[in-house]
């Protein structure tokens, strides 16, 4: 329904939820296994969007190790790390297909050459000389350039693209500093500005130890301040804790495609062919998929059924597969 008072028309429909872009975002010191958990997350998204996995690597190609245990294009990313090159980068593997995009790493949006903390201060002394006066009078000035700039990076990936991103941040101890008192330790917290946590759908923390585990909860204020499980997802990641894995990401991948995914048909046939392992097997449902074809699917149910498919094709027609058989 439409109305108008004079003004702006507005409409109003029945709410149903649609499909979203999943914005995953993994922080960890060094050693705490974000590449790996990016990649099982990504390899099980795919499984329910399609399309190819891109790496950005920040890391001098440090992405590259894992390339004989996971399927994915790699995209070398070197300085300059501005916010308007990390949007370039997304852009330019949405362009070649990508359906699930990593980002390892986004820290050095904030704190590598040329990113958001180098830009202010190259501001800062440029606005200082300018108007002939101290850098400390300069340095709120200065952070309109960069901030701006983030703001394009934010608007890419929320409106502009298509395609679900797992932003992996460097991460490291830090101390709340109070004057007459005791530091407060905050834990382990991620290298990069706030405006790109914001935008996360789900966030967590991977230690060193944990092997994969993600911590959802902690004492630590600042862990607590940045580590984000919407309702949607608690019931699954409730209970023992289990490593990130490419379960985990077809689950995340799921509720994100929508309400498509809630007809009972597609998501059974959407199960049964990533179990899928024997040829006889697939035969079996492809005629299923045919005959679901003929009848009214929610919008999206066909791409995912025919993304599905291929990617159990492709699966059995591997050499591991076929020696195993």
């Amino acid at each position: 329904m439409s109305s108008s008072n004079g003004g702006r028309k507005f409409e109003d429909a029945p709410a149903v939820r649609s499909e979203v872009p999943l914005f995953c975002g993994l922080f960890a010191p060094t050693g705490g296994g974000k590449t790996y958990s990016a990649l099982r997350l990504a390899t099980g998204i795919q499984r329910i969007v399609g399309g190819d996995i891109f790496g950005i690597d920040t890391e001098s190609n440090r992405m590259k190790h894992y390339a004989d245990w996971f399927s994915f294009r790699h995209v070398p990313f070197r300085a300059p790390f501005s916010p308007d090159d990390y949007a370039e980068a997304i852009r330019h593997c949405v362009s070649r297909g990508a359906k699930t995009i990593i980002v390892d790493s986004a820290s050095h949006e904030h704190e590598g050459q040329g990113g958001v903390l180098e830009w202010h201060e190259a501001e800062t002394q440029r606005l200082a000389q300018q108007w002939n006066v101290a850098p400390a009078a300069a340095q709120m000035a200065a952070w309109g350039p960069p901030k701006a700039a983030r703001r394009r990076l934010l608007a890419t990936i929320t409106s502009e693209l298509n395609a679900n991103v797992i932003f992996c941040f460097r991460a490291r101890e830090k101390l709340k500093i109070q004057r007459g008192k005791d530091p407060i330790e905050l834990g382990w917290m991620p290298i990069g500005g706030e405006e790109l946590f914001f935008e996360m759908t789900l966030s967590t923390l991977l230690l060193p130890s944990a092997r994969g585990v993600p911590r959802w909860q902690s004492d630590m204020p600042g862990e607590a301040q940045m580590l984000k499980l919407p309702r949607q997802f608690a019931e699954y990641f409730g209970g023992e804790p289990r490593q990130l894995d490419e379960d985990t990401g077809q689950k995340l991948a799921e509720w994100a495609a929508g309400s498509a995914k809630t007809h009972p048909d597609v998501a059974a046939l959407l199960e049964e062919y990533s179990r899928c392992g024997s040829v006889e097997g697939l035969r079996a449902l492809e005629v299923r998929r045919e005959a679901l074809w003929k009848t009214r699917l929610p919008a999206g149910a066909k791409q995912r059924l025919k993304s599905a498919a291929d990617l159990a094709q492709d699966r059995l027609r591997s050499p591991s597969t076929e020696s195993a058989a």
